[in-house]
């Protein structure tokens, strides 16, 4: 069965998420090259962590559109923990906008659309259907 538009859109955000992830590894990749980390050791780490935060959310964005209960869970709490970071980031002074609302907002829509598709989703899943 194909799946349902909320979750082709929720595995897209996944997916630009997971790019966006990647991408940060790079820069990190770049600051530790050019010298620029107090720690080597620590700098690696965070790239190493950074990459299977990405990892984790591709995984999601591909299981999600194979309709499968543990990606879509999965990214609920990378979603959650998205929006959690978005609002933490206002009590930083002065408040960065950009990241803010790039993460909170994209978090947020994420979730958003996570949810409708497990209802859609489990909707239509014969294997959560009552018998009566």
């Amino acid at each position: 069965m194909r799946p349902s538009r909320p979750a082709m859109a929720a595995a897209v955000v996944l997916g630009l998420e997971a790019a966006a992830l990647t991408g940060i590894a790079l820069l990190e990749l770049f600051a530790l090259v050019t010298g620029d980390v107090s720690s080597t050791p620590a700098g690696l780490a965070l790239i190493v962590l950074t990459l299977l935060g990405a990892a984790a959310l591709a995984a999601f964005a591909i299981g999600t559109l194979r309709r499968t209960s543990w990606a879509r869970s999965g990214g609920i709490v990378f979603q959650v923990l998205a929006v959690a970071l978005g609002l933490a980031s206002l009590t930083i002074q002065p408040v960065s906008w950009p990241f803010t609302v790039g993460v909170g907002v994209t978090g947020l829509v994420g979730l958003i659309l996570l949810i409708a598709a497990v209802r859609r989703d489990g909707a239509t899943d014969p294997r959560l259907r009552r018998e009566d």
